[in-house]
């Protein structure tokens, strides 16, 4: 999508230098800026306007006929207090437990 669009912007950038007025046409003074500036504001609207209405940079998981979409596995930890030997003493660890 962004190709076809740096494309369309290419053209039309190419297009108005083409019929800008060089130095030997002394017919018309300025119009050349007024045409570049035509056309920046219309490339400009047209690319804002696709980048706005892009979609996320990510895919996101679709969940098909009600399956469950399996990502990364959640770690859910709790503290248990434990007899410990060597400190004699409880202390407390972070063991892995399921996430509900």
């Amino acid at each position: 999508m962004r190709k076809s669009i740096l494309a369309i912007a290419t053209g039309a950038v190419l297009a108005v230098a083409a019929l800008a007025p060089t130095t030997a046409d002394a017919r018309c003074r300025g119009c050349g800026v007024g045409l570049g500036i035509l056309g920046g504001v219309a490339a400009g609207a047209i690319i804002g306007g696709a980048i706005a209405n892009s979609g996320p940079a990510y895919a996101e998981p679709v969940p098909m006929y009600g399956e469950p979409v399996y990502g990364a596995p959640r770690r859910c930890f709790a503290d248990e207090e434990v007899w410990s030997n060597r400190h004699q003493a409880y202390i407390v660890r972070r063991v892995r437990v399921p996430c509900y």
